[in-house]
């Protein structure tokens, strides 16, 4: 199955730590490669989600994004206030006033200003579990959706190429049918050319035999279309198989092999039509 490397899919679960949310983007790659943004905890089950991944997608950069957000309803982090530290602020303040004769008033507002009087507790500043099944089940839901538009866009790609095909499968048999037609100009030619040089003396039907002959196997190029019409057939089986194994190889090879041929029957051709083609 033809399938492109591009792709994009996401998925979210509600999980009693918040909203968890996955997006996956793959682009071309030759292998298998992961990249993962998100919480710390990914990374001691980093082998465990490139399992995950690898079940729909084995080739291909794919870029993993992991976000946990909490639910409107939670109620904040709860907030600590160092009372302590706010009395010997007010002193501190008080003093340093009086000392140097200042005016004004130590207040809330004032003493609100020093930010190291609210903290959060250390355990309600870490970040909320992941719930590793609902982490699964989004995974496999994002990895579906970016499986399915790369096979639409596979979809197109064979199309085109299946166009691209015919054409070349049509130009094929232009080509096949050509190729003995120019034998016979060239030796008409020769006879021409011959019998304005000598005069109109009578052409050797036997030399010039020969050198058409010569000329046939300079200019013989049926192996070479032989070869690109059994190139042409597995291309056409690459493009129609059911086979879950990527193709793109075995494409990019037959597309070499292809050119290949055009080049040398370009060159050994000797005609405008068929070079053309």
């Amino acid at each position: 199955m033809l399938r492109s490397m591009t792709g994009y899919g996401e998925a979210e679960r509600e999980t009693e730590a918040g909203t968890l949310r996955v997006e996956i983007r793959t682009v071309n790659h030759r292998y298998f490669h992961l990249t993962v943004r998100g919480p710390q905890e990914l990374d001691r089950i980093s082998s465990t989600l490139e399992g995950w991944l690898k079940e729909g997608l084995s080739r291909g950069h794919a870029s993993v994004r992991v976000t946990l957000a909490r639910g409107e309803g939670s109620s904040p982090p709860p907030m600590e206030v160092d009372l302590d530290r706010a009395r010997r602020y007010q002193e501190g303040l008080t003093l340093l006033r009086d000392a140097l004769g200042l005016s004004g008033e130590v207040d809330l507002e004032l003493i609100a200003r020093f930010s190291d009087l609210f903290q959060v507790p250390e355990e309600a500043r870490q970040a909320p579990p992941l719930d590793l099944k609902a982490l699964e089940v989004a995974v496999a839901e994002a990895r579906r959706a970016v499986v399915a538009m790369r096979e639409e866009e596979g979809e197109r790609l064979r199309a085109d190429l299946e166009a691209r095909t015919l054409v070349m499968e049509r130009r094929l048999d232009e080509i096949e049918a050509r190729a003995p037609e120019r034998l016979v100009e060239e030796r008409d030619r020769l006879r021409k050319a011959v019998q304005e040089l000598t005069e109109g003396v009578g052409v050797d039907e036997e030399r010039l035999a020969r050198e058409v002959a010569h000329l046939a196997e300079r200019w013989d190029i049926s192996e070479e279309l032989v070869r690109f019409r059994a190139h042409l057939d597995a291309f056409w089986d690459a493009l129609e198989s059911e086979s879950e194994e990527p193709v793109g190889k075995r494409l990019g090879f037959l597309v070499q092999e292809l050119l290949r041929e055009v080049n040398t029957i370009a060159s050994k051709a000797n005609d405008a039509g068929i070079g053309q083609g």
